[in-house]
């Protein structure tokens, strides 16, 4: 009998929020003692803030199915005005409301009509796109890091990553995640998954033949 491949077993859905939880208290944390000049940073998202995304982390975490299709529909069907507009709803007056406003979903498990791991790779992608800016390092988890790698790499589900690294293969030097064939690109598994999505920055920090390649792609696909 052939033992299954275990990338082809899918993880428990249940088990993917504690992980979230667990991100988005951190994130919460590394954040608290901000100044006003800190929040007003430019993050890796092009065109916001630190503040602001966190604020858009936080609409993620507050929008069920039924909203986010009337947000859609409020929108006529423009994506990017529902991003603006629900992130608006969640900036608060001040960075400490923003703030507030965060930690009160840290345990929410409603979201968008998205996979749950989807929701775990925004709270990592986009907890780098803070944390960065503002020279902050968060020491992952290699298990998490791993799962959200492993998701990203056969999803082009709001982020275009699969095929943003099609032709490569990709290797992590922390952990267990490999995939693909072609040009090597060599890293951490949170360099190569944040080069997956886009963060051209952290292509300064792989290895190999084929990180030219994944940087011109991630330079074509704008953060998100």
């Amino acid at each position: 009998m052939t033992a299954p491949d275990p990338e082809a077993v899918p993880r428990p859905r249940t088990a993917v929020w504690p992980l979230i939880r667990a991100e988005r208290a951190v994130l919460a944390d590394d954040l608290a003692h901000l100044t006003d000049e800190q929040w007003a940073t430019p993050s890796l998202c092009t065109g916001l803030t630190v503040r602001e995304v966190l604020a858009h982390l936080t609409a993620g975490a507050s929008l069920n199915s039924v909203r986010w299709l009337a947000g859609v529909i409020r929108c006529r069907f423009d994506f990017d005005e529902q991003v603006a507009m629900r992130l608006a709803e969640q900036l608060g007056a001040t960075p400490a409301e923003t703030l507030e406003k965060f930690r009160r979903v840290v345990t929410s498990t409603t979201k968008p009509p998205l996979p749950a791991m989807a929701m775990l790779g925004e709270t990592i992608v986009h907890g780098e796109d803070i944390r960065r800016p503002l020279g902050i390092r968060r020491d992952y988890p290699i298990e998490t890091l791993t799962q959200v790698a492993e998701y990203y790499h056969r999803s082009d589900l709001v982020v275009a990553a699969k095929r943003r690294i099609g032709g490569l293969r990709l290797v992590a030097n922390d952990g267990r995640f490999t995939t693909g064939s072609g040009p090597l690109v060599a890293g951490t598994t949170l360099a190569l998954t944040m080069a997956m999505t886009g963060r051209t920055s952290y292509c300064d920090e792989l290895e190999g033949d084929g990180v030219a390649m994944l940087r011109d792609r991630a330079r074509i696909g704008a953060a998100s």
